[in-house]
């Protein structure tokens, strides 16, 4: 009787999530993928009929008569890893270092530079990048500054470059990466670095064989929470990137709204799906590799 009524507790609190988790998450889902290998409407939509060349387009089997191979898909594709990768590695260089002084304040001052880093969350994204737009620009802030302190003479070309587009991503990304970071270190075992230190090791030695494989989970889930949104990001590439910042997210927005071409950007969007899937489940490995060796 007690586990009946335990079951039935558990299903009520379970069955919203999962109808929620079905209707907006798995459904949509199941229907991209459809789409995926449907043939494109003559005016946008679909056309119900089975279709493969929407991949055959990017990797390459396309017969050149319905659809032609165009490399250029898989090049902004490589892109937007990339500036994901670099996004991720220039939040870990400013965070990491600010996380362990933060982690060393004084608990009021702490509270305080965690709202500070929390801060921009309370305004809209697009107001703060077309800010970063206003100082960017060639006639912007910088530029202006450099050329009154005698720096530069000519403006420098920064705004519409893929350096812009990842500034701006990691300017958006960094509290994804420093919270992460923070809980890590802020849960540091100092007799293990105290125990490192009496032993003879340098500080060198003791950040690689103690402080970082303790820091380790953090790393990882900063490096996932930072990495996935950034793949997909589509606002700060067409803000602050233009034709040269590209990403597959601004692809996958043309295909849907100016090319209407529903299926070729859903075979685009599970091939972003695919890309993160891959960065998850390799992530969850390293982790259970590293914990395996840690016990």
């Amino acid at each position: 009787m007690r586990s009946r009524r335990q079951f039935i507790v558990l299903a009520t609190l379970l069955t919203p999530v999962t109808v929620f988790l079905g209707v907006f998450f798995l459904l949509p889902l199941l229907i991209i993928a459809l789409f995926s290998f449907l043939t494109p409407g003559l005016y946008g939509g679909v056309e119900w009929a089975f279709y493969h060349w929407n991949y055959g387009r990017i990797f390459g089997w396309a017969d050149g008569l319905i659809e032609v191979y165009e490399p250029i898909y898989l090049q902004i594709l490589a892109r937007s890893l990339g500036f994901a990768a670099m996004t991720v590695l220039f939040c870990l260089i400013l965070c990491y270092p600010v996380a362990f002084w933060v982690s060393r304040l004084p608990n009021r001052w702490r509270l305080f530079f965690l709202y500070l880093i929390t801060l921009p969350f309370f305004s809209s994204l697009i107001v703060r990048l077309y800010a970063w737009l206003l100082i960017l620009k060639p006639s912007g802030i910088l530029n202006t500054a450099l050329i009154g302190a005698g720096v530069i003479t000519e403006p420098l070309e920064i705004l519409y470059t893929p350096g812009a587009v990842v500034l701006g991503m990691v300017y958006v990304m960094v509290p994804f990466m420093f919270l992460p970071l923070y809980s890590a270190i802020d849960n540091l075992d100092r007799a293990l670095i105290e125990a490192s230190m009496d032993l003879g090791a340098t500080r060198v030695q003791t950040f690689l064989k103690v402080v970082l494989p303790q820091t380790m989970p953090g790393i990882l889930g900063g490096a996932v929470i930072v990495f996935i949104p950034s793949v997909g990001n589509f606002i700060v590439p067409d803000v602050l990137g233009g034709a040269k910042g590209l990403m597959i997210g601004n692809l996958i927005e043309q295909q849907f709204l100016s090319a209407r071409n529903w299926p070729f950007g859903s075979a685009l969007s599970m091939i972003v799906m695919a890309v993160v899937l891959v960065v998850l489940l390799s992530s969850m490995s390293f982790a259970r590799r590293k914990g395996g060796q840690n016990a």
